[in-house]
């Protein structure tokens, strides 16, 4: 189809675009941008005034439960979700029901998400079979598949040895490799952050240790296999450091932060409400800053939105027996929009960390605006608000923030020149 978009503020933080332009696409390509194309006539017109234009948001992690867990989301639903949150691209990881560690799995959630046709979608495969972390996952028949990077989530490598020869095969094939950093043994059976709120709250914690010891040894390893990484799902205000210190002697790191990280702190927890369970936890105050200061220096180059659906009941037990986990990506632009009203970001560095910045962390050919690409766009208004929860299309209603007004809505979602969600 032949779409003009009119008179919108078109930001690519890829190019450094940032002025009121008309943009054009056919064939599922944007074909110009500013000048109407000789002989270019619209099939579609969509009046963009007061809009801003923009890459379409790459999200790094959104759990889409299928295959195995279908009473806590699909395919259709979780994409479908992410669309109205204005992403375009998303990367699932490997805990799935089987675990995603071989081909035939990436094959069948591919050929959902294309079924589906809401957004694109690009698996994470186990870096372990199983998630054990005992033998090596059949890595290169995985790349060739579709997946684009490999991770064992939390499941840590009990023996560093044979996570060293894990990166080192990575490495061989120049295979991205994600790190979630934390201490097995520092963080079991803990439920919060090791402070004052779960003393108070006489819940067991995780202290700051368990990632920060994860963090270093991950790190050491890094540069010695030389393997491409990048460290995801963030929380404190030291491992934001040691990232940055990594980077300034110049290791291919790169990293993420869940979104409610930069939000919430742990003295959410006060009235134990179990939608404020997540793992890694949520930390302190002091941490949280750090987070926000590594978001705006780019130490921190992606903004995730961590997406975990659950159904009613894995919330409703008493909180130590509740499944971690926020149902959050619908509300990814509106969400990150309140870091701009805070003052933390300004409109391009942000979309820059919701586009292009996950899109170069995993190399994917998303988060950017070119002439003869696929149209993968945003468009939403900055001025308008979004009532978190009143359109829901996750089949996880277990985010903490349904009901909340946010600044910031989602008009139109493009993927490969078509509408996949329209307000």
């Amino acid at each position: 189809m032949r779409i003009a978009i009119l008179g919108a503020r078109v930001i690519d933080p890829n190019s450094n675009l940032d002025q009121v332009v008309d943009l054009f696409i056919d064939g599922g390509k944007l074909i110009a941008i500013g000048q109407t194309p000789a002989g270019f006539v619209a099939e579609k017109i969509i009046n963009a005034q007061g809009l801003v234009a923009t890459p379409g948001l790459v999200d790094l992690s959104v759990a889409l439960r299928e295959p195995g867990y279908s009473r806590k989301g699909s395919i259709a639903s979780e994409t479908l979700a992410a669309a109205a949150g204005g992403v375009t691209s998303l990367c699932c990881p490997p805990f799935t029901k089987p675990v995603l560690d071989t081909p035939a799995v990436a094959e069948l959630i591919l050929d959902r998400a294309r079924e589906a046709g809401h957004t694109k979608v690009f698996p994470i495969g186990a870096l372990s079979k199983d998630l054990a972390g005992e033998q090596l996952a059949e890595l290169v028949a995985l790349r060739d598949a579709g997946c684009v990077a490999f991770g064992n989530g939390l499941d840590s490598f009990r023996n560093t040895r044979t996570l060293r020869r894990a990166l080192e095969y990575a490495a061989t094939f120049d295979l991205t490799v994600i790190f979630h950093s934390q201490d097995h043994d520092l963080a079991e059976g803990g439920l919060a952050h090791e402070g004052a709120t779960a003393s108070f709250l006489g819940l067991a914690g995780i202290p700051e240790s368990a990632e920060t010891v994860a963090l270093a040894r991950d790190l050491l390893l890094v540069e010695q296999s030389g393997v491409r990484a990048h460290f995801s799902q963030l929380t404190s205000a030291r491992g934001a450091q040691l990232i940055a210190e990594a980077q300034a002697r110049g290791l291919p790191v790169t990293a993420d932060v869940a979104l409610y990280q930069l939000i919430l702190t742990d003295e959410a927890l006060s009235d134990f409400s179990s939608l404020y369970h997540v793992q890694p936890p949520l930390r302190t105050r002091t941490d949280r800053d750090g987070l926000r200061a590594a978001v705006k220096s780019g130490v921190i180059s992606a903004i995730a939105s961590h997406h975990q659906p659950h159904e009613r009941d894995a919330k409703l037990a008493p909180f130590g027996a509740t499944e971690p986990g926020i149902s959050s990506v619908q509300l990814l632009l509106p969400l990150a929009m309140s870091l701009v009203q805070d003052g933390l970001l300004d409109l391009p560095s942000l979309l820059a960390r919701l586009s292009s910045g996950p899109a170069q962390a995993l190399r994917l050919p998303a988060g950017r605006l070119s002439l003869g690409a696929a149209a993968d766009l945003l468009l939403f208004d900055p001025q308008a608000s979004t009532l978190a929860g009143e359109s829901w299309y996750s089949k996880g209603a277990n985010c903490p923030f349904i009901g909340h007004c946010l600044p910031g809505a989602v008009r139109y979602t493009l993927v490969d020149g078509r509408i996949s969600y329209q307000a």
